[in-house]
């Protein structure tokens, strides 16, 4: 193929940062997705901290319920989850592990229970389309899990424990060391819970078989070889198991089990005038299906995905820069059991191209173009275009346009029976205007969005007795996100407010009708208050009625509810501390998908030491 004989020509294509107009050294700081500092110059950007993660600890899928405009689909807690993006699917998100896609090969998504929480220095969220920088999936927004290495910090460690309802313990120990050359850094978590809760209210619903547990290991190094020289290595295991809940004593039990791994080694050169960054990564996802606890496996599958991708930056002057990122990737999967997917793979090429004018006062601007070559598809001409121009002290204006795109995964084209080699890859155009208002301590965003999907895949019954994907749906979604945030510190008082609104209307435009488990409602808050030693926060969250079909029947449809959780904690001698939460203070019966409700009041102690 072509695009084999392509590859020696990804090497010599680059990637481009911001210039500062001096010789540059290696940052004290170094993140692994350099991309990032230059995507939040356009985007809005959620970020959140390791503090706001340990607030919803139980998971991820609890940490963005309450901390971003993103809807969570829970099949129960711990159970299967997914995120849904301005009214768009699980398939149009995109996980990116510190600047690599990480959605599986076989299911074209990330299953957010499957993803550990702990482990990275930091979460953050996108919304907005983002194909350009971070390939297929990347439509409806991308939850970004980024890690960093530090330089001349010495040793430093903690270890956090987490005792919670229904037999749940959550446990993290990190380490690191740091002097000038050389930086290390690792950290393990694990996981577990019996998970058995009861609703009562909601057909005397339990939790029967929900039990689940995880273990995951992060491993970071850097070496400085010279002041514009630097090579780093990060890599990532996890292990995890979920017992998918049953509705009766009489049904059989069954379990998940996954096992995945990733690890990226890169060489950073930076100069006055360029800097180039070399990317070797491998991943690989492996998952096994139990139809019966206490049987061998029905079916399985494991993927291997080997990645090479070169950025280059070129500054033209103070100003104007020129970014070429180039990526090669080779996916490969095997199917077991009743998949029916036999030894598969495919080869993907892409150039993307960036031009970058930025500026320290009004205007700065960015437009990029991309071209993917697919192996077996036809793929689209990508583009993004970003604008921000700072009209005033006290008001800013970003516009952002792009054309983005999913290719379908190995289930889609490969399952037996009904994979469909004949599919295209879906595409969207979309755009948004970020306005943003500063007064004093507060900032106010409002994000008007729309989003047009063409050849959307769909998985339909068929009259062969199976479901079959499709390019079938053309998808309308436009809404508002609006944010509202207020920080302060006033001698020994520091207090932080957080809190959005989102609405979204997402349509089928074949039937005109809202599209199923997209709120048109949610509303989040978070408040962190901390005076001394003492820290006191509390959250809410409100989601408005979401439709479980695509008739828009109300009576079927999962009705309104409003959560509320608190915790307060308190630290002695600057290394230990404890802490209490309580989730669901209200009692709320609610569910995020239809049958499995989630636990109503339930509370966890928190122990922390730092050394």
């Amino acid at each position: 193929m072509g695009i084999k004989r392509s590859l020696v020509f990804v090497f010599a294509v680059c990637n481009l940062s911001l210039y500062f107009g001096q010789e540059k050294t290696i940052d004290t700081v170094y993140i692994f997705d350099n991309q990032m500092n230059k995507v939040k110059l356009f985007h809005k950007i959620t970020t959140l901290s390791l503090s706001d993660i340990q607030k919803n600890s139980s998971n991820l899928s609890e940490v963005l319920r309450f901390q971003s405009p993103v809807y969570i689909k829970e099949n129960g807690r711990g159970a299967v989850s997914s995120p849904s993006f301005r009214g768009t699917t699980a398939q149009q998100t995109a996980f990116v592990w510190n600047g690599i896609n990480i959605n599986s090969q076989f299911l074209g998504e990330g299953d957010m229970n499957n993803i550990a929480l702990f482990g990275y220095d930091q979460l953050e969220v996108k919304a907005g389309g983002g194909s350009v920088i971070y390939g297929s999936g990347a439509i409806g927004g991308s939850i970004h899990l980024n890690n960093d290495i530090n330089f001349n910090k010495g040793f430093s460690g903690s270890f956090n424990s987490e005792i919670a309802s229904f037999g749940t313990f959550n446990n993290f120990l990190k380490a690191s060391f740091s002097n000038e050359k050389f930086s290390f850094k690792a950290s393990g978590s694990h996981s577990i819970s019996q998970n058995e809760y009861e609703v009562p209210e909601s057909r005397n619903y339990i939790n029967r078989n929900g039990k689940y547990y995880n273990t995951n290991f992060n491993f970071a190094a850097a070496y400085k070889i010279a002041s514009f020289h630097q090579i780093s290595w990060i890599s990532e295991s996890y292990d995890g198991n979920q017992h998918y809940p049953v509705f009766f004593e009489s049904q059989t039990p069954t379990r998940y089990e996954t096992q995945n791994f990733r690890s990226l080694v890169s060489w950073d050169w930076k100069k006055t005038k360029f800097n180039n960054i070399l990317r070797a990564a491998y991943t690989e996802e492996n998952f096994q299906y139990f139809a019966n606890l206490e049987q061998p496996r029905t079916s399985g599958a494991s993927g291997k995905n080997y990645i090479i991708k070169n950025d280059f930056n070129y500054f033209i002057n103070p100003r104007w820069n020129v970014n070429v990122i180039g990526e090669f990737q080779q996916n490969k999967g095997e199917g077991e059991g009743t998949s029916g997917i036999t030894n598969v793979s495919r080869n993907i090429l892409s150039v993307a191209g960036l031009l970058r004018y930025i500026t320290s006062s009004k205007i700065s601007i960015e437009a990029g173009i991309k071209k993917d070559f697919v192996e077996g598809f036809s793929s689209p001409v990508l583009y993004s275009f970003s604008g921000k121009w700072q009209a005033a002290n006290w008001y800013s204006v970003n516009l952002n346009v792009s054309r983005n795109f999913r290719f379908p995964s190995f289930n889609d084209l490969y399952w037996s029976p009904g994979g469909n080699p004949e599919l295209k890859p879906e595409t969207s155009v979309q755009t948004d205007m970020d306005h943003e208002f500063r007064i004093g301590d507060f900032k106010l965003t409002l994000s008007p969005y729309y989003i047009r999907i063409k050849d959307m895949l769909r998985w339909q019954n068929t009259s062969m007795g199976y479901w079959m994907p499709f390019n079938t749906q053309k998808v309308e979604s436009y809404g508002l996100e609006s944010q509202l945030t207020y920080e302060k510190q006033i001698n020994q008082h520091y207090i932080k407010f957080n809190t959005g609104y989102i609405f979204t209307r997402s349509k089928d435009l074949e039937i005109n009708k809202q599209l199923m488990y997209v709120p048109i409602h949610k509303v989040f808050g978070n408040i962190d208050y901390r005076y001394r030693f003492v820290r006191i926060y509390a959250q809410g969250m409100f989601n408005g009625l979401t439709y479980t079909e695509s008739n828009e029947k109300k009576s079927d449809a999962l009705q309104s509810y409003f959560l509320m959780n608190a915790g307060i904690s308190g630290t002695i001698l600057k290394k230990y501390t404890v802490g209490f939460k309580v989730n669901n203070i209200l009692d709320e019966i609610y569910e995020t998908m239809a049958y499995y409700p989630l636990p109503k009041r339930n509370y966890s102690i928190l122990f922390n030491i730092n050394f």
